[in-house]
């Protein structure tokens, strides 16, 4: 290096308050502006930012303990909107974050303070948390001016650091599973919450990535017959300063600090590495990994937010803004801000996320929040979007699971079935549906129909299979199936909102009872009930998703909106008694039915009209004297008790063959009282075997009944039968 190039070099290191002379110094190269983010390469570290309205980059590096900051480097190189510079004696482990100089003009849209650290948005890893305070906010809080006044204290003693890491890693055999759709249970849950309470992962593992792979959780989750495990937010996110102040903590997770960082809370080391050996620890036992990820919003809030990354870095170009005013966020997200997926590197930033997570780490797919807003344009909703558009054309993310939860609170934001051909959604009007009929209101009939066969009025079309209605009654917004059944009404108090949080009308019942109930009447229903819900979820065409400790009857004591209940509110309890051993092991025992009858799974919508090539009805619904239903049964709004036969003679495929598989017979009564229900024939059997009825605690026997008998169904229950072929031995 000659004596011209040194000298600029060192007026790059900017000494601060706690290290009063430059440590050591940095030589810094131009780098190159591709891939963004730190990036180590064996040799040294190449340091790439995006920022459009940026005039300087300062590179923060701190030392290993992350509490002083040893030099300022100014990144030398602006290529294509990109800052970047390469520090050859830069290695993984190495602590960083960064200032960005521009105008301070929140009036314009731009909110630039170099007094602010920032955190780069590509930072595969995220040491610390934020420690709340003042310095934090780039305006002068209480300032008369509000956030047009400028604050210049530092925020770094504030923020956490930003780690470069070494991607290497050894997968072995792992791969990927791509587990087909027909094949697929999602069992919803989380990294924290699973794990904090079970007595089989050592204290020092609870609540972490290493917890969540100790061989008996693994082992009990496979159990269940579910196929891909969907992990509720683990991406860096900020535990907010109104609720720490309460004594409360962000324990969901939908607040995102870093895209491609590990929540740091989840690990129970200082390596990533511990989510990819969980991840390949998972493919081993055959479970899929899904992510529930939150591209829609960002911590930072609305314009009387924190400065912490993005904010700092582009405001007017990673949110979106009000056009007349841009001194505002546009709020589609409830949030305070919303992500500007319009803007190509935006854009990119949440696709090159994506595939992060689904290369490097090897994901099987994702659950989008508020997914909506991810196809909206500045026009409105447009399910050819850019975003949309980029997932299904990507070479990898086009072959991972996508799955979109199809509404927001902006304008037009509810999409249920809007979304293009390759994702699948949230139904939550299955979820109403089901929640109704059991509930046993009026005139449920025809809306119940639809959805048991896929929600084709939503679904089908554009060759869109039925498998992209995943189909719930419980998430972990709402409700738990347990206090489903044993709650009218909401009871949020210690959320500390004065319960006018979480949503009012739930479609709930408590049977009579308000929360705990000793009356044994009132016991039995309720668990009915929950073995109504889970066997119509996992009979139903679609996608069934589970909430992990519904199986267990988990309580969250009415507590419907539990975002901010990091503690045993929310905690599964894995003290089991007798009913939660049995629920278990029905659970087991409807999801085997589900595996073991493909009529339940098709990859077509199923047709209730006569095929004459085929010469059968594929489906047949039926009313309780064993006749086909006609419109006057359809309309009566007190009818509470439907047939669906199931041929298994249907066409499989799109290829005009029959099918082979087992004609079905399900049963469903919402009544209070027993219904009678007459038998009907079915071409080449000889009776019907009853595999499952949910008036039984306990599984019995199959027992066989004859064409034209009456099966008896008890009150609020459902009914699963075979039909026993003429060669076929009764009971198999």
């Amino acid at each position: 290096m000659d004596t011209s190039q040194a000298t600029r070099d060192s007026d790059k290191s900017v000494a601060t308050d706690e290290s009063p002379s430059v440590l050591r110094r940095s030589r810094v190269h131009e780098g190159w502006s591709f891939p963004l983010g730190a990036t180590w390469d064996g040799l040294g570290v190449n340091f790439a930012l995006f920022s459009a309205h940026a005039t300087k980059v300062e590179l923060c590096l701190f030392d290993d303990t992350g509490q002083h900051e040893l030099e300022r480097i100014e990144l030398p190189e602006y290529t294509d909107e990109v800052w970047h510079g390469y520090l050859p004696d830069a290695r993984p482990g190495q602590l960083y974050g960064y200032r960005v100089y521009g105008p301070y003009l929140p009036e314009e849209g731009h909110r630039f303070n170099h007094n602010k650290l920032l955190l780069d948005p590509y930072a595969k890893q995220i040491v610390g948390e934020i420690d709340w305070d003042e310095a934090l906010f780039g305006y002068i809080i209480g300032h008369p001016d509000g956030d047009l006044s400028f604050d210049e204290r530092d925020s770094a003693p504030f923020m956490p650091r930003c780690r470069v890491v070494d991607p290497a890693f050894t997968w072995g055999r792992s791969r990927g599973l791509q587990l087909p759709w027909d094949k697929t249970i999602v069992y919803e849950t989380h990294v924290r919450g699973y794990t904090m309470r079970h007595p089989s992962v050592p204290e020092a593992l609870r609540g972490t990535f290493a917890g969540l792979m100790v061989n008996d959780v693994v082992d009990y989750i496979k159990s269940l017959g579910v196929s891909s495990v969907e992990l509720m937010p683990i991406h860096a996110f900020v535990d907010d300063q109104h609720l720490l102040e309460q004594g409360l903590r962000n324990y969901w997770g939908y607040n995102t600090l870093g895209f491609f960082a590990p929540h740091s809370r989840y690990l129970s080391g200082e390596s990533i590495h511990e989510f990819k050996e969980m991840v390949a620890r998972y493919h081993a036992a055959d479970l899929e990994v899904i992510l529930d990820v939150v591209y829609n919003h960002t911590a930072e809030g609305n314009e009387l937010g924190p400065t912490l990354s993005l904010k700092g870095i582009d405001n007017a170009s990673y949110y979106r803004l009000m056009p007349e005013e841009p001194r505002y966020y546009i709020d589609d997200t409830g949030t305070g801000n919303t992500v500007n997926l319009s803007h190509q590197r935006v854009l990119q930033m949440v696709t090159d996320s994506l595939r992060y997570w689904a290369t490097e780490m090897r994901v099987d797919g994702f659950r989008f929040d508020l997914a909506t807003i991810l196809g909206r344009e500045p026009h409105g909703f447009d399910e050819g979007g850019g975003f949309l558009d980029s997932c299904r054309q990507d070479p990898i993310l086009s072959q991972v699971k996508l799955i979109a939860e199809p509404w927001d609170c902006g304008p037009g934001g509810y999409q249920v079935g809007g979304f293009p051909p390759g994702w699948a959604e949230w139904n939550d009007r299955y979820r109403d549906t089901m929640r109704a009929f059991w509930r046993g209101d009026e005139g449920q009939l025809p809306e119940l129909a639809t959805r048991l066969m896929g929600s084709a009025d939503f679904f089908n079309r554009r060759g869109r299979r039925p498998f992209a209605s995943v189909n719930f009654v419980t998430a972990h917004d709402g409700y738990t199936l347990h206090d489903l059944v044993a709650y009218n009404d909401k009871h949020n108090e210690e959320n500390g909102e004065n319960n006018m949080d979480g949503h009012d009308d739930n479609l709930s019942w408590n049977h009579g009872e308000e929360g705990p109930s000793d009356d044994p009447e009132i016991q039995a229903l309720r668990l009915r009930q929950i073995r109504n819900f889970i066997a119509t979820t996992l009979f139903s065409q679609g996608t069934p998703m589970l909430v992990a400790g519904d199986e267990l009857l988990r309580t969250q004591q009415g507590n419907n909106n539990a975002y901010c209940q990091d503690n045993e509110i929310s905690w599964l309890d894995w003290n089991l008694d007798g009913d939660a051993h049995s629920m278990i092991e029905y659970v087991r025992r409807v999801s085997a039915l589900r595996l073991r009858y493909p009529i339940l799974r098709r990859g077509r919508f199923l047709s209730g009209e006569y095929n004459e090539e085929m010469g059968l009805k594929e489906v047949t619904w039926l009313a309780p004297d064993g006749n086909e239903m006609d419109v006057e049964r359809w309309e009566d709004p007190e009818a509470r008790t439907l047939g669906l036969l199931l041929d298994g003679r249907a066409q499989p495929s799109g290829i005009r063959r029959a099918g082979a598989d087992v004609t079905l017979l399900l049963i469903f009564n919402a009544h209070h009282e027993a219904v009678a229900f007459q038998l009907p024939e079915a071409p080449s059997g000889s009776g019907w075997l009853c595999r499952l009825d949910t008036h039984r605690a306990v599984e019995e026997e199959p027992f066989q009944r004859a064409f034209g008998e009456e099966h008896e169904m008890e009150g609020r229950s459902l009914a699963l039968l075979e039909l026993v072929q003429q060669a076929d031995n009764p009971v198999t």
